[in-house]
């Protein structure tokens, strides 16, 4: 039986780790890729070793400048991965949905909660998939602190911090420093993995107040975002940093009978973005499980959509002072 077919959109810094998932699949294809950049796509020209002919259609994998080109080319395509800069996951994903194709889409969704909307309502008027991929929902430790959480204790408080300087992250992908094209800045981009962590952990949440502080261009640089539990019985702060001297993301549960929970994100995981191979694994494992199975709504992207809007609705300005130094906590037991 043939595997589903899948290409890739975007081959900036992200698509790597997509890649090498694809190429580790027992499950998907990899069929084509798709950049506008001439030096990314090529090695997968149709002039380079990247070729895919008729004659071999198990062969290589073919590259395109323009994913219209690549939906014509490969009108029965399974599914696409969209990992394009954030100002354009909006009018990509549309296309494919439109065509009938299971998306899955780097997250955020888009840059606002109506795009959203409306790409959710493509999907299910056209019978599609419709993934947001939240990659430290699928980490290793959040797994294992979730499986290990007493099911009769309510949680009292989550924090969630994703602090790391940006500059050392986005390689050539310089549009994630633009606050149009990322949609705002660590609000907008790591915002949603954060928030959907909260979400996974409390159920829907609403924000409470916000505190962002941005550099001269207008990118914010650091935030703090409070929530909580509709009924209020349960807490959540998200603290993101991109001016951050390194890397640290982790989460840290509160329950009501006193027991702290602590889940480093990075643990063991040794070497920069090392802990990113096992979460699109993951990923690229989930997508293809909807690939057979019937259509569903993508419920966290929206929802993660309207908590970033909430956040930048209620911010509150940025207290005078030094930056904070978000010292790392002392070890929580792992219980």
């Amino acid at each position: 039986m043939a595997r589903p077919s899948v290409a890739v959109v975007g081959l900036g810094v992200i698509s790597r780790f997509y890649l090498a998932a694809l190429d580790a699949s027992p499950a998907v294809q990899l069929t084509a890729v798709c950049d506008r950049d001439p030096a990314a796509l090529a090695p997968w020209t149709a002039t380079g070793p990247g070729t895919r002919t008729a004659e071999d259609p198990s062969g290589p994998v073919l590259g395109y400048r323009d994913h219209h080109e690549l939906l014509a080319a490969h009108p029965s395509l399974d599914g696409v991965i969209v990992t394009v800069p954030n100002d354009a996951h909006a009018p990509v994903c549309a296309d494919f949905l439109r065509a009938g194709v299971s998306v899955c889409v780097e997250k955020p969704l888009a840059l606002t909660s109506t795009a959203g909307a409306e790409l959710t309502a493509l999907a299910g008027e056209y019978g599609a998939t419709l993934l947001t991929a939240f990659h430290r929902r699928y980490n290793s430790a959040v797994g294992a602190l979730v499986a290990r959480l007493p099911r009769n204790v309510p949680v009292e408080q989550v924090t969630v911090r994703y602090l790391e300087r940006i500059e050392e992250h986005v390689g050539p992908d310089r549009w994630y420093l633009d606050p149009a094209r990322c949609g705002g800045g660590c609000v907008a981009d790591n915002g949603p993995n954060a928030f959907d962590l909260v979400r996974l952990l409390l159920g829907e949440v609403t924000v409470e107040r916000s505190r962002i502080r941005r550099d001269a261009s207008g990118l914010d640089r650091q935030a703090t975002i409070a929530l909580r539990s509709p009924d209020g019985t349960a807490r959540a702060t998200v603290e993101l940093d991109w001016s951050y001297p390194g890397e640290l993301k982790d989460i840290q549960v509160t329950l009501a009978d006193g027991s702290v929970h602590h889940a480093d994100m990075l643990a063991g995981h040794h070497g920069f973005k090392a802990s990113l191979h096992h979460e699109y694994e993951a990923i690229v494992a989930d997508f293809a499980r909807r690939l057979d199975a019937p259509p569903r709504p993508d419920r966290g992207g929206a929802a993660a959509l309207h908590l970033v809007e909430a956040a930048y609705d209620r911010a509150e300005p940025w207290p005078p002072g030094p930056v904070p130094s978000h010292p790392r906590p002392a070890e929580a037991p792992a219980c």
